[in-house]
């Protein structure tokens, strides 16, 4: 027996295909196991996949789970904006409401609206950071595998859900200009117990603040176009070091030009409650139907 699922493919930190960060959304997942979405997730082979379902908590206006090909997240962020400009796509929660609640993993997370139609921008709000005091112990085998000088106390640990290593390259040239060793990054990420690497540094010119990169070779992704958990960590990053002033309690980032990606990243960060908050427009590329055999 076939079932069909809807589903859809659209680029997500960008207002024009092919420019944001892909993702794959699954629009009817109730009745899928953990280890069908894994497995479709894996068919798929983009950085993540996405399946909506009813809520289980009364807040909540819709419930994601989010996969890697490897493993699901509690959250991440481009799937948490892609997934929200999907359901109200597709009408899985209440028209032209500009605040709604995202359930995943990680919890209750908001959501603002801005917008209508292929204008919509998507504003979510990332989940508590959670900050190591420095990480010396990685400095070494950091700045041998980025191929660039790093002093210690740029490089920070932060859980946001996924685990970033972050380190701050000061300039936007330099993080534009590395060439990673991948295979020493991915033993990186192992040692810290890292979903990967994310770098940045000052825009000096153009509309954007801030230049990021972020590398998960461990998750078969040397580098992802365009990332919001990584942003999100920058940002609770930059709080927690006294380096938000550079930068302001809204700023721009650019991220994706080295794979031939433009996207673009909106961070904001609350002055009162820190609260951070990761958005941008997304762009719809595939309408379809999932074709779903019995795979067991």
């Amino acid at each position: 027996m076939t079932r069909r699922l809807r589903f859809l493919q659209l680029d997500v930190f960008a207002n024009r295909l092919f420019d944001g960060n892909p993702l794959a959304v699954v629009l009817d997942a109730v009745g899928l196991d953990t280890d069908t979405m894994q497995r479709i997730a894996r068919w798929t082979n983009l950085s993540e996949t996405t399946f909506l379902l009813p809520p289980t908590q009364p807040a909540a206006d819709y419930r994601v789970r989010i996969f890697t090909t490897h493993q699901e997240l509690p959250f991440a962020g481009h799937p948490s904006v892609g997934s929200a400009y999907a359901a109200i796509d597709h009408g899985l929660v209440e028209s032209g409401k500009a605040s709604l609640v995202q359930e995943c993993a990680a919890g209750l997370l908001p959501v603002q609206v801005v917008g209508t139609g292929p204008a919509r921008i998507i504003h979510v709000q990332a989940p508590p950071a959670r900050i190591a005091p420095g990480a010396a112990d990685l400095t070494d085998k950091l700045a041998a595998a980025l191929h660039a000088p790093l002093d210690p106390a740029t490089i920070r640990l932060v859980d946001n859900g996924p685990r970033w290593i972050v380190c701050d390259m000061r300039e936007a040239s330099v993080v534009r200009g590395l060439h990673p060793d991948f295979i020493a990054l991915a033993s990186a990420c192992e040692q810290a117990s890292a979903l990967g690497v994310c770098v940045f540094g000052h825009e000096r010119d153009g509309a954007a603040a801030m230049a990021v990169r972020a590398f998960c070779p461990s998750e078969n992704i040397p580098e992802d176009p365009v990332t919001g958990s990584a942003n999100a960590a920058i940002a609770a990053y930059l709080q927690a070091t006294g380096g938000l002033s550079a930068y302001g309690q809204r700023y721009r980032a650019s991220q994706g030009r080295e794979v031939g990606r433009d996207g673009c990243v909106e961070v904001s960060v609350d002055p009162i409650g820190s609260a951070i908050t990761i958005g941008g427009a997304c762009a719809i590329g595939v309408r379809g139907e999932l074709l779903l055999q019995d795979i067991r």
